[in-house]
């Protein structure tokens, strides 16, 4: 199959015949030009991509842009949007050319070898009925409401039925734990929470009964529930039973006809609340709006992925994720284009016990993905595990694989291009990319009409104003570097950026979560090389958040999970992200006098953090010491004790003479070093240069 024409020369040819503009990305050189130009001259850019994605208001906006300001950008003033009525858009002209809206399997429909579809009407209609059900309760524009569901069809449609109301948005994975969930949504005060009764994973069913009728409990602003019976259809929903509270079944009210008109919304009207953790309190509820959103997902999907509507090809979009990561929201983006969505519920290595990595390769291969998308650990465990994509399924139809999550070794580089088939005779493309859910988009990622270096990712986004930065001079600012590493800051605002975080009335929470260190900066929290050629290196978090797997947590939630036990005094962990190796996560705790960390001890903990948070937030391995380092002021020190660990002498990251108990340095420098000995691979140069803070 021969691909059609990338997306970015439709774009650029674009430019040319309608703004005058002339640029050839098929160059480094010009790529840059491209880049520069839409990095200055924001109006001009960020207009050009409202009218090349075809988004419609009812109303003309006043401007693109009001203030270049951060945070405080306004953009669109004037303009009227709604996600779901974008979707919709392309619904007729999609279900004409034959291609559906979503295709989905979970594991017992693997068991079966059989695939759902979902075509473009029967999606609006059931999104239609939802929605009419949602204002039947009282749901009105700005009313939260909140889901704990899995990555399936029914959290899509309540999503955009949601959306379409102008209500606002938050879904939980129904993995984690309820503590971590009411951390989430008690925030919000929602008043209407989607919930199931269950999930599978790795052939094993769990049931989540008793968890969701918890998270109703602690949740006294929700007057109705929905119960969505995906595992057991004779669920008990009495359960959840309560006074002055109203239960419902998903089925019931997805099943009806209604008439169905998106509610026209401001651009900047909120969309959904996603949750991005710092390192204390509780996690970040940040505020996305409707026209930031899409805004930004039609560029990035189109011009970056080179992912297009039904019309162009017929693009089938995949990238396995779950409801608790922001990628959950990305793969959404692909219907704004008309592009179908494929998803996969379910453990991609198989029955727990037996591990199978070619799961979601023959997944792949039966719904005839053209774009494949996973986190990087993934392709990391496929390549140990020594898979063969190509041997056990038919993937002609793919010519696409992005990675995102951490960095992809350039080992996994060199496997995906052994291991997978060739497109029109030259490597199938690889694109990782790097972004984050604080602002739903990317920052760099890929370009089709750029050659691929092992190890770094194509390019800078176009509208992205990236640089590494070193330390703030006395102006708070930074030269950009070239070829250095430092912080990764973005010196121009997106329209995708939050509109707030909720319950932050002063914007105070926002303001130090990103441009406390360069003022009217956005300081994003990780390390990045940006290359002479324009590409781009992720080195992992400048911070102490910890991201496994993709899914970022704050360490405040896990020291909650761990220090509720009472032999435990105090704690502090890490998360040490290597570039092209697995991260390591070692958490380090005090123990009540006399106390000893035992097998049993050392269970009870990775199960009291398994249950409040996740699975994929266990750490590696628990380390019995007599203090935690920690500041005059009572902080714990968990950047320099992460610098330590990554390589850097203890001397250049710990402050003696500013700490509360500068004795316990000298047992996790020794630590740092038998670490060092033990993996006999020291880390890179990079780690002490100057750039880095």
């Amino acid at each position: 199959m021969t691909p059609p024409e990338p997306h970015i020369l439709r774009y650029t040819r674009w430019l040319a015949a309608e703004r005058g503009l002339h640029f050839d990305p098929t160059t480094h050189a010009g790529y840059d030009a491209l880049w520069r130009w839409s990095v200055t001259d924001l109006r001009a850019f960020w207009g050009s991509i409202w009218a090349f994605a075809g988004l419609q208001s009812p109303t003309p906006f006043e401007t693109v842009l009001v203030d270049a300001v951060m945070p405080g950008a306004r953009w669109f003033p004037g303009a009227q949007v709604n996600y779901a009525q974008h979707v919709f858009s392309h619904a007729d002209a999609a279900q004409a050319a034959g291609h559906p809206a979503i295709v989905f399997q979970n594991e017992a429909l693997r068991e079966r070898g059989e695939l759902q579809q979902i075509g473009w009407p029967e999606l609006r209609r059931q999104v239609a009925s939802l929605a009419a059900a949602l204002q039947r309760m009282g749901v009105q524009r700005g009313d939260r409401v909140v889901a704990f569901l899995p990555n399936i069809p029914q959290t899509v449609v309540a999503f955009l039925a949601v959306a379409s109301l102008g209500a606002i948005w938050s879904v939980c994975s129904p993995d984690m734990g309820p503590v971590a969930v009411l951390d989430r949504f008690r925030q919000i005060e929602p008043k209407v929470l989607i919930g199931c009764d269950g999930y599978a994973y790795g052939g094993v069913s769990h049931d989540r009964m008793d968890v969701l009728c918890g998270l109703l409990d602690g949740l006294p602003s929700v007057r109705d529930a929905v119960l969505l019976r995906y595992q057991d259809g004779a669920a008990d929903a009495g359960r959840l039973a309560a006074p002055g509270r109203t239960l419902h079944d998903f089925a019931e009210l997805t099943s009806a006809q209604a008439a169905f008109a998106p509610a026209w919304l401001p651009f900047d009207h909120p969309l959904w609340v996603v949750y991005s953790s710092g390192t204390t309190g509780l996690p970040k509820p940040i505020v996305h709006g409707h026209g930031g959103v899409m805004i930004e997902a039609l560029k990035a999907g189109a011009l970056h992925n080179n992912v297009g509507a039904s019309a162009l090809g017929g693009d089938r979009y995949f990238w396995y994720s779950a409801t608790g990561w922001i990628m959950w929201n990305s793969q959404l983006g692909a219907l704004l284009g008309g592009t179908t969505v494929c998803m996969f519920d379910g453990n991609p290595s198989g029955r727990l016990g037996a591990a199978d990595w070619t799961v979601l390769w023959r997944f792949a291969a039966d719904a005839g993905v053209t774009f494949f998308g996973a986190g990087a650990a993934f392709f990391a465990s496929c390549l140990k595990a020594g898979i063969e994509p190509a041997t056990v399924a038919d993937l002609s139809r793919l010519r696409a694989i992005g990675s995102t999550g951490s960095p992809l070794a350039i080992d996994a580089y060199e496997w995906v291009y052994a291991q997978l088939p060739k497109v029109d005779g030259r490597d199938i493309w690889l694109t990782p990319i790097s972004g984050g859910t604080d602002f739903a988009g990317a920052f760099v990622a890929g370009l089709p009409t750029l050659p691929v270096v092992a190890g770094e990712m194509q390019c800078r986004c176009l509208g992205a104003a990236v640089e590494a930065w070193g330390e703030p001079d006395a102006s708070g600012r930074s030269s950009a570097l070239v070829d250095e590493v430092g912080e990764l800051v973005c010196i121009q605002p997106m329209p995708s950026m939050p509109l707030y975080f909720w319950g932050d009335a002063d914007g105070k929470r926002y303001f130090e979560s990103y441009f406390d260190m360069y003022p009217g900066v956005w300081r994003h929290g990780d390390w990045i090389r940006i290359t002479a050629r324009g590409g781009a290196i992720i080195y992992g978090r400048s911070d102490a958040t910890i991201n496994r797997h993709g899914i970022r947590m704050g360490t405040a939630e896990l020291y909650r999970a761990v220090e509720l036990l009472p032999e435990v005094l105090d704690s502090i962990v890490v998360d040490l992200e290597y570039l092209g190796r697995e991260s390591y996560m070692p958490l380090f705790v005090v123990l009540r006098e006399g106390r000893v960390l035992d097998a049993a001890l050392t269970r009870q903990m990775k199960a009291g953090i398994k249950a409040a948070l996740s699975a994929r937030h266990v750490p590696n391995d628990i380390f019995q010491v007599a203090a935690v380092p920690r500041t005059l002021s009572g902080k714990k020190m968990e950047l320099p004790l992460k610098k330590l660990l990554m390589g850097t002498p203890a001397e250049q990251v710990f402050k003696l003479d500013a700490m509360a108990n500068a004795s316990c340095v000298a047992w996790f420098a020794e630590f740092a070093r038998q670490r060092a000995v033990a993996t006999g691979r020291p880390e890179p140069a990079v780690w002490t240069t100057t750039a880095v803070r």
